[in-house]
């Protein structure tokens, strides 16, 4: 599983034989073992090309999971969990950081008091080895990259006003309707003045809105929502406060089926440091929970 895991990230059988330090002929042959432990094929090899099968895509799922957990237990069980040491560089976006990442990094130091951790909250992507980070929370569709990525839930986009401007104006009950109602677009995530929708026939529709107010920062699409200005759109994670205060009313609840992806993502190394594997396996299961 280790190899396939590093073979499927490194793109190639040679890119990932290198990695390894491995012949090429005892990773395609450990390769070709799991495939027929398994049963079925989990890469597609060409003389030019590899990629992974749809099989292969949801199994290296599996084996990051299985691989991060035997990790964490023969930690334990060899003692190595108190004797880790060093910093561990993390980013993540502002809102989502402060109220996900900030209380898993507060818990992992009180567990390791010899790690040291540098949380930057940005809302921009930033290149994790011009910058020195070993670990960025991703939010959303990740482009073709050697980063290695592990998946730890989703979010969905949530339709809502304040009540106050819901009484005024009236509830939207269909996407359609929207078109009558003043909106605050948070171009950054959501798209500007394009918001897709379920339609009543279980596929997509593009729905077009009048932006009363653009705005590049969802805190401010929520202040604005929330002053009565108008509709906004946002990530769940975004509006949970303003919502549970009744400050803010969800709508539209039935054509809201976006589902956006969730991502650990570190650079890959030959040789990861081990203080660093630890907070990705922690991270990983406490946003598993609470993503779900």
């Amino acid at each position: 599983m280790s190899v396939f895991s590093t073979v499927a990230h490194a793109g190639s059988l040679s890119a990932g034989a290198r990695e390894l330090g491995e012949p090429l002929t005892t990773v395609s042959r450990l390769v070709s073992a799991l495939e027929a432990h398994v049963g079925t094929s989990l890469l597609v090899r060409t003389t030019r090309h590899m990629s992974l099968t749809e099989a292969g895509r949801d199994y290296l799922e599996t084996c990051k999971r299985v691989l991060e957990e035997l990790d964490a237990a023969e930690s334990r069980i060899g003692g190595r969990d108190h004797a880790l040491a060093g910093e561990v560089a993390v980013t993540a976006p502002a809102v989502f950081g402060r109220v996900h990442i900030l209380p898993i990094v507060t818990k992992f130091l009180a567990e390791h008091p010899m790690i040291d951790v540098k949380l930057q909250l940005l809302d921009r992507v930033i290149d994790l080895a011009e910058e020195g980070i070993d670990v960025a929370l991703r939010i959303g569709a990740l482009p073709d990259s050697t980063l290695i990525a592990t998946r730890v839930g989703a979010l969905g986009l949530l339709t809502c006003a304040a009540p106050a401007y819901l009484s005024k104006h009236g509830t939207p009950e269909t996407p359609a309707a929207l078109a009558d109602h003043d909106c605050i677009g948070f171009s950054n995530l959501i798209g500007g003045g394009r918001w897709v929708f379920k339609s009543a026939k279980n596929g997509r529709r593009v729905v077009r809105v009048d932006l009363r107010l653009a705005v590049n920062s969802a805190d401010a699409a929520i202040d604005a929502a929330v002053s009565g200005l108008g509709v906004t759109r946002v990530l769940s994670y975004q509006a949970e406060a303003a919502l549970a205060r009744g400050r803010l009313k969800t709508i539209l609840a039935p054509y809201d089926d976006t589902v956006i992806p969730v991502h650990l993502v570190q650079r890959a190394v030959r040789h990861p440091k081990p203080h660093v594997r630890q907070f990705v396996s922690f991270a990983a299961k406490t946003l598993r929970a609470r993503l779900t």
